[in-house]
């Protein structure tokens, strides 16, 4: 396996293997394990208490765009990493820089948005 397409063949092989070895290894759980289903064992647990209610809970919309907020900043986060070490090369710098600043206007707008409409209070 040498050359170029070699690489990809052992990358290919070593997936394949991953694969088969997570597969037996459910498999051989579901031939080993025992199921002796009773109604109670299939009741919904919910932290040692019993179910009330039929389940259906609404949630503050606020919650997701926090969730939201910080994916973005995840991702900026992940992008800056990356640009500081390309900005020191020589022949990237002005480029960079302005990407830099392009991107992290739009993220900026962003945040601005959801300050102007108050997503980022906390009642």
């Amino acid at each position: 396996m040498d050359g170029y397409y070699g690489n990809y063949a052992l990358v290919a092989a070593l997936l394949l293997i991953g694969v088969i070895i997570v597969a037996g290894a459910l498999t051989a759980n579901r031939l080993l394990r025992p199921s002796r289903p009773t109604p109670e064992k299939l009741t919904t647990y919910e932290c040692g208490v019993d179910p009330v209610g039929d389940g259906w809970a609404q949630s503050q919309i606020r919650y997701y765009v926090f969730t939201y907020l910080y994916v973005v900043f995840a991702v900026d986060a992940v992008f800056l990493f990356p640009w500081a070490t390309v900005f020191a090369a020589p022949g990237y710098g002005m480029t960079t820089l302005v990407e830099m600043f392009v991107f992290l206007g739009f993220i900026a707008l962003g945040i601005l948005y959801a300050w102007r409409k108050k997503v980022l209070t906390w009642t």
